[in-house]
């Protein structure tokens, strides 16, 4: 299939959805604490979405039953949220969508909870870092496995890290999911030129350990199959008509992040 390319208006409907999945994770980094369930957040997210105008690209998506994905510890990505009690020191990734006009956003949030062990700060740390230089790699013209090599040379640069293998990011824009899969690894210059009108979601998935994983009996949590915590960090962005990036789930379309790796922002969005 091809991937598919989206014209300026497009793109402004998909930065309001990604300002409402911007809003939404503040909301709940800034809400989650000690105590709290995963799914009080998820209630919490179901009723902003509603206050927006918007709806969920997660509840119903394949039978999946809740409107944001909320993994913690060593269940990596697509934990379904549930009654038990966040614990000082425990890691939680938020996943998120929302569809605002028919168009997607989707972005995710690792966040620790109480206190946090140094090496837990760090594997956050490296994960969200790695998603920026992935990003700042994919720009106009560039390959897009340029986007793998950035995301593996930042990580592997930090310390022994494991890369999940079997998930990755994609395209976006009139479906959650689309055409290309992006890997978080390998080497660039691979797969196709990156354009104007492309719209990407980046996430890497790492462990403190190994990068193998299993899927729970509830047929979604992946989780490590060595019990190490993992991270997970998501934007999605798009290439403007001008040839320049904008991510479209930063409430500053990634200025300030991608600025200090040398990268200017389109003006149109």
């Amino acid at each position: 299939m091809a991937i598919e390319i989206k014209s300026l208006e497009q793109l402004k409907s998909m930065r309001k959805a990604g300002l409402v999945v911007a809003d939404t994770l503040k909301l709940i980094k800034e809400s989650a604490q000690v105590g709290m369930t995963t799914v009080e957040l998820d209630e919490m997210a179901a009723t902003n979405l509603v206050k927006h105008g918007a709806t969920s690209s997660f509840l119903g998506y394949h039978g999946f039953p809740a409107v944001i994905c909320a993994s913690v510890n060593e269940e990596v990505v697509h934990g379904i949220p549930n009654k038990r009690k966040l614990i000082s020191g425990d890691l939680l990734s938020i996943d998120f969508g929302a569809i605002i006009d028919g168009w997607h956003g989707d972005a995710a949030i690792s966040i620790g909870l109480g206190e946090v062990e140094a090496a837990d700060q760090k594997l956050m740390d490296v994960c969200e870092e790695s998603m920026w230089r992935g990003i700042a790699a994919g720009k106009n013209g560039a390959k897009l496995t340029d986007i793998s090599e950035a995301i593996q040379r930042y990580i592997d640069s930090q310390g022994k890290y494991g890369i999940l293998r079997e998930y990755g990011g994609h395209g976006i824009g009139s479906a959650m999911h689309q055409e290309p899969h992006i890997l978080n690894f390998g080497p660039a210059g691979n797969g196709p030129d990156l354009v104007a009108g492309m719209a990407l979601a980046i996430e890497p998935m790492i462990t403190r350990g190994s990068e193998k994983t299993k899927v729970l009996s509830d047929e979604w949590t992946v989780v490590s199959q060595d019990s190490s915590k993992g991270a997970h960090f998501e934007h999605s962005y798009a290439i403007a008509p001008d040839g320049k990036v904008f991510v479209l789930t930063a409430v500053d379309g990634g200025k300030a992040e991608l600025g200090r790796l040398g990268v200017e922002i389109s003006t149109l969005l």
